[in-house]
C-alpha cells in the first residue's frame, strides 16, 4: 500500500511588506536582503490572524465533505502556539466541521514539528488504510523591529491531506533522523521573541544536513543521482542554497541540476518569508507548481531542520497526474495581497489584543479573511468563519 500526500494547500495573511522598503527604512543596502538572503517580500499577520485562522484557511481550500468525513486525525505542527494547554488542532477541527470521532493534537519542535506530524500520519494510515489525516504546518515568525532577524520574518500555513494511494506524492520508507541538544534558537516562556545565535544556528543547520545525509546514504544506498530535486527547510532562501551546495560538495554537475530545481522551489518562500514548520512544505508546493521539468516517477529529497535540534531526511515520489491537484495561479493570488508601508507594518507589529479585567476583548479590527479571530470572551479565543 502506498501512503503519502493526496492534497496540499496554502494560506498567507493578506498583508505583505517589500523588503526593499524595509532595507531603506533601516538604512541597509536592499541587495543585502535581495541577494544576501535571496528574499524579496515577507507576509505580515494582523492580530486577527494566527496559526488557527491560517491553518484553517489552508485546509479549507483543499478539503471536500468526503474528506472531512474520513479524517480521524488532525495534527498541527507549530512553534507559535496560542495556548499552553489547548491544541490549535482542536480549534481547526471545529472550524472545518470535521467529523467528531477524531484525534486532534499539536506538535512542537521548532521548525521540525510538522515533519514529525507527517510521519505520525503515515503510521496511522498504515494501521487504518481507510482513514485520512490532516497535517497542518502553521506559524508566524517575529523577531523584533530593527533586529537582525527582521527581514527573515513571515507568516503562513501549509495543509496536507495524507491518505492511502495519494494523488500527489508517495512518501518513501527511508526516513533518517538526528537529535542534538544545542541552543541555537529558542524562546523561553517569558520572552515575546526568539533568542537566536545566528552564526551557530546556520553552522548547525549545515552540519546536521551533511552528517545526516551521510548516514542516510549508508542506510539506504541512495545518492543525489536518485533525486530530481531537493526541498530543504528555508529560514531564508540563501540558507537552503548553502545547504544544497554543502551536500553536493565538488559534484558540479549535480549541483547545477539541483540548483535549477531549487530556484523553482523557493518562488513562494521568497515572497512569503519564513513560516517555520511550513517552510519546507511551502518549498515543495513551489517546486510542484513552478517546475516545468518534473514528471511522475521523479523522487524528491527532503531535509527538515528544527533548531534545538532535530532534523530528518526522507524522500517522496511523484504520482501520475499529480499536477491535477495543484493551483496554476498561486503567484498571481499572492500578488493581490495589500502592500504595506514600513510605518503600517510597524503599527501592525506592535498591535496587541487589549483585554479588560474580565479577560474580554470585543473591539478587534474588521477582517474579511475566510477565518478570523472575532473576540476574546473571558480569556477564551472565539473564531468566526466569514
Amino acid at each position: 500500500m502506498n501512503i503519502g500526500i493526496d492534497k496540499i494547500g496554502f494560506a498567507a495573511p493578506s498583508y505583505v511588506l517589500d523588503l526593499a522598503d524595509l532595507a531603506l527604512a533601516r538604512q541597509i543596502d536592499p541587495n543585502k536582503f535581495k541577494i544576501g538572503l535571496l528574499q524579496s517580500e515577507m507576509a505580515v499577520a494582523p492580530i486577527t490572524q494566527d496559526i488557527v485562522t491560517l491553518g484553517a484557511q489552508a485546509a479549507a481550500a483543499i478539503l471536500s465533505e468526503d474528506d472531512k468525513a474520513a479524517i480521524d486525525m488532525v495534527i498541527v505542527g507549530t512553534e507559535s502556539s496560542i495556548d499552553q494547554s489547548k491544541a490549535a488542532a482542536v480549534f481547526i477541527h471545529q472550524l472545518l466541521d470535521i467529523q467528531p470521532f477524531a484525534r486532534s493534537i499539536e506538535i512542537k519542535e521548532a521548525c521540525y514539528g510538522a515533519t514529525a506530524g507527517l510521519s505520525l500520519a503515515k503510521s496511522h494510515i498504515a494501521q487504518f488504510p481507510n482513514s485520512k489525516v490532516l497535517v497542518i504546518a502553521s506559524d508566524i515568525a517575529k523577531y523584533g523591529i530593527a533586529s537582525g532577524g527582521e527581514p527573515t520574518q513571515g507568516a503562513g500555513a501549509v495543509a496536507m491531506l495524507v491518505s492511502a494511494e495519494p494523488r500527489i506524492m508517495v512518501l518513501n520508507n527511508d526516513n533518517v533522523c538526528q537529535t542534538r541538544d544545542i541552543m541555537d534558537f529558542w524562546r523561553p516562556n517569558y520572552d515575546k521573541y526568539p533568542r537566536v545565535d545566528g552564526k551557530f544556528s546556520t553552522e548547525q543547520y549545515t552540519d546536521c544536513l551533511t552528517t545526516t545525509f551521510d548516514y542516510y546514504v549508508k542506510q539506504t544506498g541512495k545518492s543525489l543521482a536518485d533525486f530530481a530535486a531537493m526541498c530543504l527547510h528555508i529560514p531564508f532562501s540563501k540558507q537552503g542554497l548553502k545547504g544544497l551546495q554543502a551536500i553536493c560538495q565538488n559534484d558540479e554537475k549535480t549541483l547545477s541540476r539541483l540548483t535549477e530545481r531549487f530556484h523553482e522551489a523557493i518562488v513562494y518562500n521568497q515572497v512569503v518569508g519564513n513560516i517555520y514548520t511550513g517552510s519546507i512544505f511551502l518549498s515543495l508546493l513551489s517546486l510542484l507548481e513552478n517546475s516545468q521539468t518534473l514528471k511522475a516517477g521523479d523522487s524528491v529529497l527532503f531535509y527538515s531542520y528544527g533548531s534545538g535540534a532535530v532534523c530528518e531526511i526522507f524522500s517522496g515520489t511523484l504520482v501520475e497526474g499529480y499536477h491535477k491537484q495543484l493551483v496554476e495561479n498561486r503567484l498571481d493570488q499572492l500578488k493581490e495581497r495589500k502592500r504595506l508601508s514600513v510605518a503600517e507594518y510597524e503599527a501592525i507589529f506592535f498591535e496587541e489584543i487589549a483585554l479588560d479585567e474580565a479577560g474580554n476583548a470585543i473591539d478587534l479590527p474588521a477582517d474579511d479573511c475566510p477565518f478570523a479571530l472575532q473576540q476574546v470572551d473571558q480569556h477564551k479565543r472565539i473564531y468566526r468563519k466569514n
